[in-house]
């Protein structure tokens, strides 16, 4: 059993880093390298296991990751084609596609090198895996994380329900999108308000108003919450914050203000968002957690890759540094076995 040390002891790291704060991408990354250590150990184990139990190991272990590659770059690829045709071709819509068509092309790249007995060709294809695999791990990561996180629920009393914003269309109405957070908002302030004796939260709408709208995407998201039977004076507007770090830094601001430092409450987003808007809110000092809204599935996988790279992006010092060292030292073993 001693193979499943290293996995033991990264839980441990894992659930004390959790206890902590759940928001946190460590807790990612911990959750990743546990599976990993998990999975080696399993393959220790191999020799000591009857046939049929080996089989099964190798299969999970080794077989079922291979397999899921495949399946995953199928459905990409799919889902990118239908994100094409429903929303059309930006370039954020063209995320899911694109990593499908990479998993294939990695793959027949691979394929193609292996034939060709260059060993400076084998050095740079070798440290191109290398580079996906760093960043396919963190994805992974990422991903597993992010589904944990997502079954978070809102167990104790809070005093606000803040709803970040999302955009308007035509400058002026809320989209499904935004619907599904506003919902959301308003179920969650119904359920605190029937467990804990009537005492309502306040519904905190959280948006400003872009160039090309015509009104504060709080002013309209609260318009939407009184048509649907919120009381006005159980609204309150942050209307000045164009990105999501401003949503939770001004959010906070007017929480503090009317309730005091010992305010508690919880943030809605949409699901694909929820884990990104969790470390920011942890950045801005927000004292909640996060909670998401459904998304149509289509739309989540392109959605999910783009969260993905953002937070990338944020611990791009240390990403950046483990990218550039895997391309340094592919260079070099290029130059050495040519």
């Amino acid at each position: 059993m001693i193979a499943f040390a290293p996995a033991a002891v990264l839980l441990l790291l894992f659930l004390a880093s959790m206890w902590k704060d759940r928001r946190r991408f460590r807790n990612a990354v911990l959750l990743g390298l546990t599976l990993i250590w998990a999975s080696i150990g399993v393959l220790f184990l191999i020799p000591s296991l009857p046939p049929v139990l080996a089989i099964a190991a190798v299969v999970l272990v080794l077989l079922v990751p291979a397999l899921g590659t495949l399946v995953l770059g199928v459905f990409l690829v799919r889902n990118g084609i239908t994100m094409l045709r429903k929303e059309g071709r930006r370039p954020a819509n063209l995320l899911s596609l694109a990593a499908g068509l990479g998993i294939f092309g990695l793959i027949a790249l691979i394929a193609y090198t292996g034939d060709r007995g260059s060993p400076a060709m084998d050095a740079a294809v070798g440290g191109l895996v290398l580079l996906v695999g760093y960043v396919s791990f963190l994805f992974a990561c990422f991903l597993a994380y992010a589904f944990l996180y997502g079954r978070t629920h809102v167990r104790s009393e809070v005093d606000y329900v803040v709803v970040l914003g999302s955009g308007l269309v035509g400058g002026e109405r809320v989209p499904p999108l935004l619907a599904s957070r506003l919902e959301k908002g308003r179920r969650i302030q119904a359920a605190q308000a029937a467990r804990n004796g009537g005492k309502v939260p306040l519904l905190l709408v959280s948006g400003g108003q872009g160039p090309d709208e015509k009104l504060a995407e709080a002013r309209a998201m609260a318009d939407w919450l009184i048509a649907q039977g919120v009381a006005p004076e159980l609204i309150r507007l942050e209307d000045r914050s164009r990105t999501t770090d401003e949503n939770l830094a001004f959010s906070r601001a007017l929480m503090e203000e009317e309730t005091g430092p010992d305010y508690r409450c919880v943030v809605v987003t949409n699901n694909f968002h929820a884990f990104r808007a969790a470390m920011t809110a942890r950045k801005a000092g927000v004292n909640g957690q996060v909670v998401g809204s459904p998304t149509a599935r289509y739309f989540w996988p392109s959605a999910t890759i783009r969260e993905f790279v953002a937070v990338f992006w944020e611990h791009r010092l240390v990403n950046l540094v483990v990218c550039g060292a895997i391309v340094v030292a592919t260079g070099v073993a290029a130059l050495v076995a040519a």
